[in-house]
């Protein structure tokens, strides 16, 4: 019996919710440290006198280390394993974000967010693609997207932070409490398991199969007959762009690049232009955090949608309704309509970057998984640096209002680039 046919034969269990909390709990850390910056951006302009240009760039700086880090840790991933990847990247992540707490100078502060950004663009992608490589096909979307959803815990714990630490303690103090994950690494790189798809891509066969063989024995009774399942095969990075990849690649990354500049150019910016709208700060940090709560059921709808009507659908239908909540939220008058449409925008905002997550591992083989979603996610991250700058020099000229009008108009773009992705992936084997 081949390795791969009775791993993907086992059904949902003890093992992959243990394996999903183990990630998660790395990816709501993450998630936290991200964003912070956005609840201390009003702080850390106001301390070092920036102009929204400054502090568009003090945004930008983490996703600078986000972008070689995605890069960078999902080709290692293909290389040394998904399981060193993700451990030594929480561990760096937590330590740059110890070294922002004790920054002297506001030099300092930009590198190490940048140092941070590395670890943390390593992290996600792989990780994402290790829960995919153990989940069953039935349910393979279902689980990414679950944990995903960990992120909205992770900003949820930042939107916490913001308002509850930064107003008394200031900027530091909250990013103290982001060197969480350093600690979390030690037991993390202990309890992971390997991936036996890709120790099969590596001729570690034995090692598969025990592997395989101890997650049998957490099921009791008979398991299921197997069915057969590809054994994957070693292709070279070039061949993600030629087809049949190239096509995936490119579109898939367009989306990643619109998809983080309309989110991280809005979401990051979102206290801030609370307060430049005459808000106060605390009242500005409360709304956040009353939006922030949405994500978590728009993650939940989206684990369903994905394995019922399909990634891509869930995908492009989640980013055109982003889109009408932005422009919703540009002509919003009062708290309430605030509230109303800041919710709709991260509710369905999430539900697609839990979508785009588990499409993106299922478009590549084995081989190229880690290689292919790292790329992507550092496209990404070219979004992610340019749409935090971008708004800082756009506030002045298009006011709060049109900046959330630009950013609307992003994520209906990375619709369209997701639509142009032309595959769906529900249901397909991995390989």
């Amino acid at each position: 019996m081949d390795t791969l046919d009775r791993l993907e034969r086992l059904p949902l269990g003890k093992p992959h919710y243990r394996l999903l909390l183990l990630l998660g709990l790395g990816w709501a850390l993450d998630a936290m440290d991200v964003g912070l910056i956005s609840f201390t951006l009003p702080t850390l302009s106001r301390e070092f006198a920036l102009s929204p240009a400054q502090a568009g760039l003090l945004g930008s700086a983490g996703f600078v280390g986000m972008l070689l880090g995605a890069a960078i840790g999902g080709r290692l991933a293909d290389r040394l394993g998904r399981k060193a990847v993700v451990g030594y990247s929480l561990l760096l992540a937590g330590l740059g974000s110890l070294l922002t707490a004790s920054a002297a100078s506001l030099e300092w502060v930009y590198f190490f967010r940048l140092v941070t950004g590395l670890g943390l663009g390593a992290e996600l992608p792989v990780a994402a693609s290790l829960m995919g490589e153990y989940s069953p096909d039935r349910v393979r979307g279902r689980m990414v997207v679950l944990l995903e959803a960990f992120w909205a815990v992770g900003w949820l714990l930042a939107a916490l932070l913001g308002y509850f630490l930064v107003p008394s303690l200031g900027w530091r103090a909250a990013f103290l409490v982001g060197v969480l994950p350093a600690f979390y690494t030690a037991y993390l790189r202990m309890a992971l398991p390997e991936s036996p798809r890709w120790l099969l891509t590596q001729g570690r066969i034995q090692e598969a199969r025990a592997i395989v063989a101890s997650w049998e024995a957490a099921f009791p009774g008979p398991l299921p007959e197997p069915g057969p399942v590809a054994t994957p095969r070693l292709l070279p990075y070039r061949a993600l762009f030629y087809p049949p990849l190239r096509r995936r690649t490119v579109f898939i990354a367009l989306a990643w690049l619109a998809l983080n500049a309309g989110y991280y150019g809005a979401f990051i910016w979102l206290p801030s232009l609370l307060v430049a709208q005459g808000y106060s700060l605390v009242r500005s940090l409360g709304y956040v955090l009353l939006i922030t709560l949405a994500q978590i059921p728009g993650y939940l709808l989206a684990a369903t949608l994905v394995e019922r009507i399909g990634r891509r659908r869930v995908l492009i239908g989640f980013l055109a309704i982003s889109a009408l909540s932005a422009y919703l939220l540009a002509r919003a008058q009062s708290p309430g309509e605030i509230l109303l449409y800041g919710s709709l925008l991260s509710f369905f905002n999430l539900g697609a970057w839990g979508a785009i997550y588990a499409y993106t591992p299922e478009l590549f083989p084995t081989s190229l998984r880690g290689s292919g979603a790292g790329l992507a996610a550092a496209w990404g991250r070219v979004g992610g640096i340019a749409a935090p700058y971008a708004t800082g020099v756009l506030l002045p000229v298009l006011g709060p209002a049109g900046v959330l009008l630009f950013h609307g108009g992003l994520l209906l773009l990375a619709g369209l680039f997701a639509f142009g992705v032309g595959i769906e992936t529900r249901g397909e084997a991995l390989d």
